[in-house]
C-alpha cells in the first residue's frame, strides 16, 4: 500500500462503517460514505491512500488535488501553529510547514507545492520545489508557454514552474512589473539551456513587443496633453517607473513614431505631433 497515491486494491471484507482493502497482511479502511453501491469482497475499487486526524491510513475515493511526485497549485485556507493549511480536496487539509515555506502565506493565497511523506509518516506540503522539476520539457525557442511563479530572487530573477512541471526562469533583465508566488503566467521561450532549463520573457519578439510599446507610448502622451516630460535620453529607472520596459525598449518604441512621423524630440520633452485626425476634431 503507497501512501499518497492512487492505486486500484481489492474489497477484502464488508463491515457496517464501510469496507477494508487490501490483502491477508495489511488492511485499509474505506469509510460507508464512500463505498460504491453494490460493492462485493474480491471487487477492485481505486483509491487514494492518506492519514485522518488520528494519524490512521485511510482510503478514499475522492479525487485529490495532490499526489506524490506532483506539483499544484493549492489555496490556504487556513493557518495555525505549526504552517498553513492547504485544500486539496480531501476531507482532512494539508499541513505545509513553516520550515516548507519559501516565504509566508497567509489564508486566501495560492501556492505552488508539491507533496512528501514527512519522519512521523505523514503527508505534508513543500514550496521547495526546484529539486521536484523536470527538464526535458518538449518546448523550444520563441515557443509560448503557460507556467506558475514558485520563487524571485533579487540577483537573478524570477522562478517560473512551466506547465507546473518543467524547470524556468525570467531572468532579471526580462523582469518587468510586479510578479508574485502562484502568480500564473504567459511568456515566451528564449533559450533552451544545455541542461534542459529554460529561459523565458513575459515581452513579445522585438518587431510585435515594438509596436506594442508605441502603442502604449502614444497613449501617456495623450493622457498627459500630448508630451511627455523627458527625452530617450532619460534614466533607465525614470523609463521602467514610468513604461515597465527597458531603456533599449523605449528607444526603440521612440525610434519607430519618430519614423512614422507621429512624435518630435526636443531638449526636455518628446512631443505628439499634429495627425489629420486631430487637425479635424479641434477644426470641429
Amino acid at each position: 500500500m503507497k501512501l499518497g497515491e492512487k492505486q486500484v486494491l481489492t474489497v477484502v471484507k464488508i463491515v457496517d462503517f464501510g469496507v477494508y482493502l487490501g490483502n491477508d497482511e495489511e488492511r485499509v479502511l474505506l469509510p460507508k460514505k464512500q463505498v460504491p453501491e453494490g460493492i462485493e469482497v474480491g471487487d477492485p475499487i481505486e483509491v487514494f491512500l492518506y492519514k485522518d486526524s488520528s494519524d490512521r491510513m485511510i482510503a478514499t475515493t475522492r479525487e485529490p488535488k495532490l499526489t506524490l511526485g506532483k506539483l499544484a497549485v493549492l489555496e490556504v485556507i487556513d493557518v495555525g501553529r505549526v504552517g498553513a493549511f492547504l485544500d486539496w480536496g480531501l476531507e482532512k487539509d494539508l499541513l505545509l510547514p513553516y520550515k516548507e515555506q519559501t516565504e509566508r502565506v497567509e489564508k486566501g493565497d495560492r501556492c505552488l507545492v508539491g507533496l512528501y511523506i514527512d519522519k512521523s509518516e505523514r503527508l505534508c506540503a513543500t514550496m521547495k520545489i526546484y529539486p521536484m522539476l523536470r527538464t526535458d520539457s518538449p518546448y523550444k525557442k520563441d515557443d509560448m508557454v503557460t507556467g506558475t511563479v514558485y520563487g524571485m530572487n533579487r540577483e537573478y530573477g524570477v522562478y517560473v514552474a512551466v506547465d507546473d512541471q518543467f524547470s524556468a526562469m525570467i531572468p532579471k533583465r526580462e523582469v518587468y512589473g510586479r510578479m508574485q508566488n502562484g502568480q500564473q503566467i504567459e511568456a515566451r521561450v528564449t533559450a533552451v539551456k544545455a541542461d534542459g532549463k529554460l529561459d523565458l520573457s513575459v515581452r513579445g519578439k522585438i518587431p510585435q513587443q515594438m509596436d506594442k510599446d508605441a502603442r502604449l507610448l502614444l497613449e501617456r502622451m495623450k493622457e498627459r496633453g500630448g508630451s511627455l516630460p523627458f527625452t530617450d535620453k532619460a534614466s533607465p529607472e525614470q523609463i521602467r517607473q514610468e513604461f515597465d520596459m527597458s531603456k533599449a525598449a523605449f528607444k526603440r518604441a521612440v525610434g519607430r513614431l519618430l519614423k512614422e512621423n507621429k512624435i518630435e524630440i526636443g531638449e526636455t520633452q518628446i512631443r505628439l505631433l499634429s495627425t489629420p485626425d486631430q487637425t479635424e476634431k479641434s477644426d470641429g
